[in-house]
């Protein structure tokens, strides 16, 4: 084999590296929609514990449900990429989430009683 060949094979597969790799690390609609929602209501999770909204008793039990949503966000983007319909499914239950929070952070309960 001469020179030649064996470079444009080799010049082939370090294109084909940086390709894949630049096609990971941009992060598609759907997967960023989805985490940027998870991570707001952690935030939200995070200040009703902080200023006292939250018992100790309802963080623990929000914190659990946003755990799951963590997981299953993890396995819809196992495959690489989440589908319209992980998507919907995604998006019912931070909906859950999303008024279990509010009616836990405005219930009557505050931490320290």
């Amino acid at each position: 084999m001469t020179f030649k060949p064996l470079a444009l094979v080799f010049l082939a597969g370090i294109l084909a590296g940086s390709a894949l790799l630049a096609q990971e690390t941009v992060t598609p609609l759907r997967e960023a929609q989805v985490e940027r929602r998870a991570k707001r209501q952690q935030a939200r999770i995070a200040q009703g514990a902080a200023s006292g909204q939250l018992t100790p008793r309802e963080t623990r039990n929000l914190e659990q449900h946003e755990a799951k949503l963590n997981r299953d966000i993890g396995k819809a983007e196992a495959d690489g990429k989440i589908t319209p319909r992980e998507q919907a499914k995604l998006n019912r239950e931070e909906n859950r989430d999303s008024r279990k929070i509010f009616r836990k952070k405005h219930n009557a309960r505050v931490a320290g009683n």
